[in-house]
């Protein structure tokens, strides 16, 4: 079998190592063990899944997507969040035209 060194454990690290061996009615070096062999063989937990560039907006930055909701979850979604239109906002036509006129 291999031996295995770890130098330079910070004393408070040891003294929990010591104690929770003890909780667990081991010796230093079966605890050390268990947890090599806990760490080992879990099962590796699954990875989030990385999101995807779908396209680029309209600041410049990548829209990504995280998730996999169909368009109609996301609108019955946000008809619940906001059962009421919003009035008094401004229309389109004249933000774009704000824009337009500032440059």
């Amino acid at each position: 079998m291999a031996n295995l060194s770890v130098k330079d454990v910070p004393e408070e690290l040891a003294e929990r190592l010591r104690q929770q061996a003890a909780r667990n009615h081991r010796s230093l070096q079966g605890e050390l063990m268990a947890i090599l062999e806990q760490a080992i063989y879990a099962p590796a937990p699954t990875p989030m899944p990385r999101p995807g560039v779908v396209s680029i907006g309209w600041s410049g930055h990548p829209v990504l997507r995280r998730g996999g909701k169909p368009i109609e979850q996301i609108a019955a979604e946000h008809r619940v969040r906001f059962p009421q239109p919003i009035h008094g906002g401004p229309d389109a036509v004249d933000i774009i035209r704000a824009e337009r006129d500032a440059r």
